[in-house]
């Protein structure tokens, strides 16, 4: 057989084909490296200690230590490595990641594994970013969804890699990651989820947590928990593939049951309580400590009672504004204001009535935190805060006071006091002219001191008053802290002058602790993050009123709620020892009841924004008393003691 020789023209074709492909590739490996290098250049320009900075969210607790609601920066607590579940850790990366420990950054098989499946599904079905990739992306503005964004994430997480560990790389994505509503990173998701730490959680609230990351709004158990749960099933399908959990492991996890979350966890200024929390923080820790670390706030306020007296206010004040005397007040009221317009020729028009409002603030007698405030019917309608802030004539809840400066200089119970109609020549030379009137419109004639007080019988507070005399008395008011200046006029008796719930109830404090009149505050305690004390309250006691007069005056308070203006308490519930007093200004503009217990001092205020008859026979007794029975049988015994007075 005779050989055949390759043609030299061939071969030289082939080699320079190949050389031709040798060149392509160098020259496509020079472009990739020059891209590369580009890319991990500006990688360079990004600081990675930025990744470690997120927003962090200070909390406000509770009496009890229990999370009450946040005072700022995302709902996040940021957890250490070992502080997380090892389960949820192992599905994290089951889930997201399964070649973590084995590239540096960028995971071409991954991508290849993705790109492959995209192509036979249609459709993006499965990503090819790693856990490094997803932590660039959002810890840094890199771009939108596009080539450019891709090529430099990949080289901001080779660069991530390079310079921090896998386990440091793990706990700054478990901490930066977004969980659903209004939960930032592990910690909070695993509180609010399963309410335990990120530490406790076992392997079905891991794998569930973890199957939560790719739309962790649709997937929350808030909103879809069989969709959380069937994510969940392929999580722990996934683990099991990897080895990373046995068959059995797998059926317990499967048939743990996880219910659905009963509440969401509260949010950023969301009642008149976290405001005035805020409000006080701004004034005992400097603005610079708020902004610049997250706080740990300690409060006085009790959840559950804070909740009892927001459903308290909200539902009594509807019930008045359905009772028909209401709505006959009201409507008197329009047919006068429509006949009055006739008059002038201006038509008629049906006057809308704005919503009656109320507020109501409780104190512990023990401490003087407050434990309870209530600015208004609905927070959501409107954050005005009445608790703190509406100063409004607190009427006959002034009383009190003067009959306590009258018992201190010698008055006894049993002194017989002249309820008779008011002369000129009761009263001082500037004064000959005032007439008050007694609410009943009657005047009676000598009777006991202390009748005066339970049936708050207007002539017989002034006379004692005037026998106190009008300048003690309105130094004692002042020294209460119920307004600044309370001119020493005989009207004061009456409660002619304007407080806020807060500073009379307050001021009530010193009846219920034997004259101490307590300092109210909602701030227990501030730390920071690292537990330095920033403000620890000084609960301060400031002697006002005198011991025994104090207690006698108690002892005639206690008669008010048994047969005097708030005889009905007990007919609306009322079963604990107590003592208070009603109030109601002119023209039944403001109801009042400010009362205590052994453990609580509570007021209860009813009226409307701008002044205005609340509705004819519309007394304190009437309004604000079934308020304040609701709140105090509410409160229990435990925390609060119930016994006798002083």
């Amino acid at each position: 057989m005779r050989n055949v020789k390759k043609s030299p023209l061939k071969k030289k074709k082939k080699r320079t084909k190949f050389f031709t492909f040798f060149k392509l590739g160098v020259a496509l490996l020079l472009l990739w490296a020059m891209v590369g290098g580009f890319y991990y250049l500006w990688a360079l320009t990004f600081d990675l200690s930025k990744i470690g900075t997120m927003s962090q969210r200070s909390l406000i607790y509770d009496r009890s230590g229990v999370v009450y609601s946040l005072a700022g920066g995302e709902n996040r607590e940021i957890v250490p490595f070992d502080k997380v579940s090892n389960d949820f850790i192992n599905a994290l990366i089951s889930r997201e990641d399964a070649r973590f420990y084995q590239h540096h950054g960028v995971d071409p098989i991954g991508i290849s594994r993705a790109v492959a499946r995209n192509l036979l599904l249609g459709g993006i079905h499965q990503g090819g970013s790693t856990i490094t990739q997803q932590l660039a992306r959002n810890s840094f503005p890199l771009g939108g969804q596009t080539l450019h964004r891709k090529l430099l994430e990949a080289a901001l997480a080779f660069r991530i890699e390079t310079e921090l560990s896998k386990e440091k790389i793990l706990e700054l994505y478990m901490n930066r990651i977004y969980f659903g509503p209004g939960l930032y990173g592990v910690q909070a998701a695993s509180q609010a989820y399963f309410g335990r730490p990120a530490a406790q959680m076992t392997l079905a609230q891991g794998a569930l947590l973890a199957g939560l990351i790719r739309s962790p709004n649709h997937l929350s158990p808030y909103n879809n928990l069989p969709g959380a749960l069937q994510q969940q099933h392929l999580v722990l399908q996934r683990m099991k593939e990897l080895g990373l959990i046995t068959a059995e492991e797998q059926a317990k996890a499967l048939n743990e049951k996880i219910p659905t979350p009963a509440s969401r966890l509260v949010h950023f200024q969301n009642s008149w309580a976290v405001d005035a929390i805020l409000h006080e923080l701004s004034q005992v820790v400097p603005p610079e400590k708020i902004d610049g670390t997250p706080l740990r706030i300690m409060t006085t306020i009790d959840a559950k009672l804070q909740q009892s007296a927001e459903k308290s206010v909200a539902i009594r004040l509807a019930e008045i504004e359905q009772r028909s005397d209401f709505k006959e007040s009201h409507r008197l009221k329009n047919t006068a204001s429509s006949k009055s317009k006739n008059k002038k020729n201006i038509p008629a028009t049906e006057e809308k009535l704005p919503p009656l409002q109320g507020a109501l603030l409780a104190i512990d007698n023990a401490s003087g935190g407050i434990v309870a405030i209530v600015g208004g019917r609905d927070y959501k309608t409107s954050k005005y805060n009445r608790a703190t802030t509406a100063e409004r004539q607190v009427g006959s809840a002034a009383k009190p006071f003067v009959y306590e400066e009258a018992l201190r200089l010698g008055m006894s119970p049993d002194s017989l006091v002249n309820d008779a109609r008011l002369t000129p020549a009761d009263l001082p030379e500037a004064f000959k002219n005032y007439n008050p009137q007694n609410s009943d419109g009657t005047f009676g004639g000598w009777l006991p001191a202390s009748h005066g007080l339970i049936h708050s019988r207007n002539t017989m507070s002034i006379r004692v008053g005037l026998g106190a005399g009008l300048q003690d008395v309105a130094s004692t008011m002042q020294r209460l802290g119920l307004a600044e200046t309370i001119p020493p006029y005989p009207s004061i008796c009456l409660g002619s002058f304007e407080s806020t719930l807060r500073k009379i109830t307050t001021a009530y404090t010193a009846l219920a602790t034997g004259g101490e009149r307590l300092q109210a505050h909602l701030i227990e305690e501030v730390t920071d993050s690292d537990g330095n004390i920033l403000f620890r309250a000084t609960r301060g006691r400031l002697s006002v009123l005198d011991p025994q007069a104090t207690r006698t005056t108690t002892s005639i308070l206690e008669r008010v709620l048994t047969e005097g203006t708030a005889s009905r308490a007990h007919a609306l519930g009322l079963n604990k020892p107590a003592a208070g007093k009603t109030g109601t200004t002119d023209y039944f503009y403001d109801a009042w009841f400010i009362g205590y217990t052994q453990g609580l001092t509570c007021g209860v205020w009813v009226g409307f924004d701008k002044p205005q008859t609340i509705m004819h026979g519309g007394y304190g007794a009437e309004l604000a008393l079934p308020i304040w029975v609701d709140f105090i049988e509410s409160s229990g015994t435990s925390q609060y003691p119930a016994g006798a007075l002083l």
